[in-house]
């Protein structure tokens, strides 16, 4: 049975949020990878990097650290909706 994907074939939603979350924070890829790191989620720059390009699923767990890290929702993430837009 094939993986479920996107309406446009993608591997994830957030790719494009995540890309504008890293920029907003003044993130790298590495500089996120290393934070991940530091709340026990084993993630490096070329996962990241796949996230973002919609080439990776993404897991509960590592959708969890991310919203952590960002302090938003994961309606943000996954739909980019903010509390009040619900």
């Amino acid at each position: 049975m094939p993986k479920p994907r996107s309406n446009t074939g993608d591997k994830n939603l957030i790719g494009k949020r995540l890309i504008e979350l890293r920029n907003k924070h003044g993130l790298s890829q590495r500089d996120l990878a290393a934070q991940l790191q530091l709340i026990g989620i084993d993630m490096d720059r070329n996962v990241i990097t796949r996230i973002e390009t919609n080439k990776r699923y993404v897991t509960d767990i590592e959708l969890q650290a991310l919203a952590k890290i960002f302090h938003i929702s994961y309606d943000y993430l996954i739909d980019g909706k903010t509390d009040e837009e619900k």
